[in-house]
Order: structure tokens, then C-alpha cells, then sequence
């Protein structure tokens, strides 16, 4: 069995077991989160603790994560977050291509043995998901065949006596009810129920990693619970995470994504994404809530926070603290949380349980942030690639380190498929490497295509952007630098002229028509920033190497599934934004010439 001893749990109960609930009295926390709660006896020698502060008894470890925070740059502060508390969901490519067929494009040398076989297909050239702008809307789903009552899906989101991701459908008129059979019934409706319970369960602790009881979550919570030693073996055999699971919540403890995640922390009602301070705050609340008592003034923990402010920590902005505190009321370790973080009356209602649950990080002690995010990704080299195939859009060949490369080389079918029956997605195995999919667009963050003006401009702005640079078949792409000895990426590099050109166009064509919001048609800047943003986040963009002048953005190649099928001989651009010209010629795989916009 493959083990990755990573976060044992910030979740162990006073008697030393993880299935418990005991009042949450007391410091309770195993020494296996010593990184971020930095008490335990892997401390360094000669670390003082810290005093009460106003009767709270702070956490050392969590304050200098808040340290950490503070002096981080907003790019390391995410990752920082993924690391130390383990709460990103997972995040995939939801529509399939068409059946990829025999592959007639030749494959960049190298590419397709590294990825396991030269005869792959690749991501530039091969079948795509691209459906025309006309199409994009999003329409109801059908209704569920008669047998989907066997195969209950999941909404996240979903609250009480409302359909959603994690409520079991409406049985279909003439079936019979599927319902749990006895103990040590096998009968095959029985495994049937039973395997579509752990799936649910499965994809509902990778979306949301904490889940409580009594949450938005809370009808998917039983499923959990019946299924615990089931999960807990998967989990930890195929991702080297540790499931807790106690009466009353459920805890997966996800290992970090290494530098580079982009995961954020973003307030739950606004999506504003946090900053270094919100971060900082977050930490340092959280170091005062673990052994705080169940009734908490916030004008006490707002002086207590001053009084043990770690070192030279810069000052909180004015909505850092609320920031924190929306974040913890939405885990529920916080209640009655105000409107106004300077209502220093209002009493907050501390959960002690699911405030030592957060931090999740590695079981030793980190020197600083870039060990702490360093360690946190640490796995051998099985585990690593299919924590990167259940968490991300999808994974390169040329993105992994050697040993991780010899992995995937080798399992690139066994690989893939063992999650996918696990979380019920379907592999999609190009030249440049996999991806898993969830068609039903659930296991996932962000949603991609989808609906609303930053989903639409940045689908149209790709495909384009793509039909604009895209490698013709034969041609390599250009191998972006890598740090250090990792291997190079072939990435396309795009001209920041061309991303302003297209992106005019599109917002002419179909801005107003689609009703696009006006404060980015008003302000092209915002737009193409932040659908740059959303796509860079789905992995089909990539910033240029730090240090490159002018910085810039390299086209990565799955990012051609959203474009239309390649076209070798395609008519000069018209769009009044656009930056082509006609006369640019390049050869043809017979070695003609060919007009090709610029």
C-alpha cells in the first residue's frame, strides 16, 4: 500500500481517537501537525511559548504561519494556504471531445515516448470539445433515464429539502426504491447502491474537504459516515490523504500543490480573492480560536490578536479581519459573526473541534514558507501524479520531474483509470499527457465553458487565440524554461498585441448582444485581466519565466480542445481589432506555402 504520511489530522479527539465528539475542551491536537501548530516535540530547541493574551493561550505554530503570510507575495500566500490548511477543491475539465481517431499528425520528437507511445494524438491537432458561440448558452439537463435512481448524482451547494449536487434524485415513477440493503447483503442492486454511495461520498470530500453535519453538505454527510473505512483505504492508497471522520463532521486532509497551484482562498459571498494580510489575519485568529472557550466576545479577540501580534506583522488592512472571519463562518467554526468586525459587543460562538481541523500541513517542522509549501507536495512519485490527475485540469508529461515522468510512462493507462472509477470521471490521454474529465461539471471549482461574461469572453478569447498560433502538424512547439534540472514545457508564446486585438473583437461581436456586464465592456483592462486569470487558472495559459522582459503569455496545448479542429489553410482575419497580416507566409507539412494570419 502506497503511503504518504502527510497531515494526520488536526481532528483527534482528547481519548486519542478520530470518531468522537468531547466538547472541545482543552488542546487536543496530535504532534503530527507540528508544522503549522509548531508545539509539538519536533519544535526547534529554544522555542519560547507564547503567554495568554487576555486569558486566550495562542498557538505558536499558527502565529508564525501568520508571519509567513504577512511577508509572502500574493502568489505564495495561495500557496502557502493550499499547504498549510488543505482546503482547495478539486478542479477539471468538464466537456469530453469527440472520439479521438487514428492519429494522422506526427508528434513533436520526444513527446509521444515520454508520454507512452508515439502514436498518441496530440492536444493541438485532435479532436476537440469546441461547440459554436451560438451554442454556449447553458440548457436545462435532460431528465435522469429510469435507472438513474441506481446511480444517485450529487450538486453541491444544496440545501435542506432542495435539489443539488449531493441529494439523491427523486426515485423515477414505476422503479423501485434503491435503498441500503442489511449488513452483509451482496446481492448485485446491493453493491450497485453501495458503490454509488462511496462515489458520491468520494467526489463530495474532494470538492469540499470539510464537511459538517449540520452544513450545505449535510445530506451527503450519512453517506460519509457509512462508508468511512472504505474511503479512508482509498484515499490513502491512491492520494496518500488522511480521512477523519467524527458524529458530527469529516475531515479529508489534502496534501499542497507545490509553488505555482493557483489556488486561492476567496470570500465566500464575493469571490474577492484573499491577500497576503487576509491570510495573515486568518492564521492569527485561528491561533486563538483552538483553545478558545465556546462563547468569544469579538472585542476580546480583537485585543488579544493585538497582543500577540507576531513580531514585525505589517497592519491589517480594514478588510483583512473581516476577510478571516467570512472565511470561518463559512467552515462553521465561527457563529454569529457580524456584519461589522468592529462590532466588538456581538459574541462569537467557537467551534473548537473544526477550528483544530483547518490546519492540515506536514509532519515535521518547516523552516520558513518555501519549505513548508515544499513539503507539503512531497510524495513518491505514483502518489504525486495522481494527486495531480484528481486536483487539476490536466497534467503534462513535461511539467513532472524525471521519476514522475517514469511513473506515469509506465501506468499511463492503470494510472488514470483507478481514479477515474474512483471519482467517476473519464480519462482523456493525449500526446502531451492526461486529463480527467467530469462531464457532469461538478468536481469542480471553476467551470469552463460556462456561463456568465468572464466564462464566455475567455472560451471565445482561447479558441481563438489558438486558431491564431497554434503549431502546424509537424512543427514543434517552443520549450518555455524550467527551473533548475526540470524538464522544459512546450508551450506557444502569444503576443500581447494579438490578446488585445482578439479580445476587442470579441467583446464587439458579442458583448452586447449577450449581454455581457458593462463594467467590463466599459474597461477592456479588467476583462482581459481577468479572463487571462480564469484561463491561467484552467491550466491553458502560462505566464512567461519570471525575469522575462517583457513578460507575457505562453498557450499551453490543452488548451486547443476548446478550439475548432485545425485548419491549415485558414482566410485572413477581418475583425477591426485584429492584428494580422495576410502576407505572412509559413511552410506547409508538403513544403508549400501557405497565407497564415500573423
Amino acid at each position: 500500500m502506497e503511503q504518504q504520511e502527510y497531515a494526520a489530522g488536526a481532528t483527534q479527539v482528547a481519548g486519542g481517537t478520530a470518531d468522537g465528539r468531547t466538547g472541545g475542551a482543552g488542546r487536543s491536537t496530535t504532534d503530527a501537525v507540528a508544522a503549522v501548530r509548531g508545539a509539538g516535540p519536533d519544535a526547534p530547541q529554544g522555542a519560547e511559548p507564547v503567554g495568554p493574551a487576555d486569558g486566550l493561550s495562542p498557538d505558536p505554530g499558527l502565529l508564525r504561519l501568520a508571519q509567513w503570510f504577512a511577508e509572502a507575495d500574493p502568489g505564495t500566500a495561495d500557496d502557502l494556504c493550499a499547504a498549510s490548511f488543505g482546503l482547495y477543491p478539486a478542479r477539471h475539465f468538464g466537456a469530453p471531445a469527440e472520439a479521438a481517431p487514428a492519429p494522422t499528425v506526427p508528434v513533436r520528437a520526444g513527446a509521444g515516448a515520454a508520454a507512452g507511445g508515439a502514436t498518441d494524438v496530440s492536444w493541438w491537432h485532435g479532436p476537440t470539445a469546441h461547440a459554436a458561440a451560438a451554442l454556449r448558452a447553458r440548457e436545462a439537463r435532460p431528465p435522469p433515464p429510469p435507472h438513474a435512481d441506481t446511480l444517485p448524482v450529487v450538486r453541491s451547494g444544496a440545501k435542506p429539502g432542495s435539489p443539488g449536487r449531493h441529494r439523491k434524485p427523486e426515485r423515477a415513477r414505476g422503479s423501485a426504491a434503491v435503498a441500503p440493503g442489511p449488513a452483509g447483503a451482496t446481492g448485485p442492486q446491493d453493491r450497485s447502491a453501495a458503490a454509488a454511495e462511496q462515489r458520491i461520498a468520494a467526489r463530495l470530500l474532494l470538492a469540499h474537504p470539510l464537511v459538517t453535519a449540520s452544513g450545505p453538505h449535510a445530506d451527503g454527510f450519512p453517506l460519509i459516515r457509512r462508508h468511512r473505512d472504505w474511503l479512508a483505504e482509498r484515499f490513502d492508497t491512491l492520494l496518500g490523504y488522511r480521512l477523519v471522520v467524527g458524529p458530527w463532521h469529516a475531515r479529508l486532509c489534502k496534501a499542497g500543490l507545490g509553488p505555482g497551484a493557483t489556488r486561492r482562498l476567496e470570500h465566500p459571498a464575493t469571490g474577492a480573492p484573499f491577500t497576503p494580510g487576509g491570510y495573515a489575519q486568518l492564521a492569527l485568529v485561528l491561533a486563538l480560536l483552538v483553545d478558545a472557550p465556546e462563547q468569544l466576545p469579538l472585542g476580546r479577540l480583537r485585543a488579544a490578536m493585538c497582543a500577540v501580534v507576531p513580531g514585525p506583522l505589517p497592519a491589517a488592512a480594514p478588510g483583512d479581519l473581516t476577510m478571516a472571519l467570512a472565511a470561518l463562518a463559512d467552515w462553521q467554526v465561527l457563529t454569529g459573526v457580524p456584519a461589522d468586525p468592529a462590532d466588538e459587543d456581538a459574541v462569537l460562538t467557537v467551534d473548537r473541534e473544526l477550528a483544530r481541523a483547518v490546519p492540515a500541513g506536514p509532519p515535521e517542522l518547516a523552516a520558513d514558507a518555501a519549505d513548508l509549501i515544499r513539503r507539503a507536495a512531497e510524495a513518491e512519485p505514483g502518489t504525486a501524479v495522481r494527486r495531480r490527475l484528481a486536483e487539476t485540469p490536466a497534467v503534462l508529461v513535461a511539467d513532472l520531474p524525471e521519476d514522475q515522468r517514469a511513473w506515469l510512462r509506465e501506468h499511463r493507462h492503470s494510472g488514470p483509470a483507478a481514479l477515474a472509477e474512483f471519482l467517476g470521471l473519464e480519462a482523456e490521454s493525449r500526446a502531451e499527457g492526461v486529463a480527467l474529465l467530469d462531464p457532469a461539471e461538478e468536481l469542480t471549482d471553476l467551470v469552463l465553458p460556462g456561463p456568465g461574461t468572464l466564462a464566455q469572453a475567455a472560451l471565445l478569447l482561447v479558441e481563438r487565440l489558438v486558431e491564431e498560433v497554434r503549431p502546424l502538424p509537424g512543427e514543434p512547439a517552443e520549450e518555455a524554461e524550467a527551473p533548475g534540472d526540470e524538464p522544459a514545457v512546450p508551450v506557444v508564446p502569444v503576443p500581447d498585441a494579438l490578446i488585445d486585438g482578439v479580445l476587442g473583437d470579441i467583446a464587439d461581436e458579442y458583448g452586447l448582444p449577450a449581454g455581457w456586464r458593462r463594467d467590463y465592456l466599459a474597461d477592456r483592462t479588467a476583462l482581459r485581466r481577468d479572463a487571462l486569470d480564469l484561463l491561467h487558472r484552467m491550466g491553458l495559459i502560462t505566464p512567461t519565466p519570471r525575469g522575462t522582459r517583457p513578460p507575457g503569455w505562453l498557450l499551453r496545448a490543452p488548451a486547443a480542445r476548446y478550439a475548432p479542429a485545425a485548419d491549415l489553410l485558414p482566410a485572413p482575419g477581418t475583425g477591426r481589432h485584429s492584428r494580422r497580416d495576410p502576407a505572412v507566409t509559413v511552410p506547409s507539412p508538403a513544403g508549400e506555402r501557405a497565407e497564415q494570419r500573423a
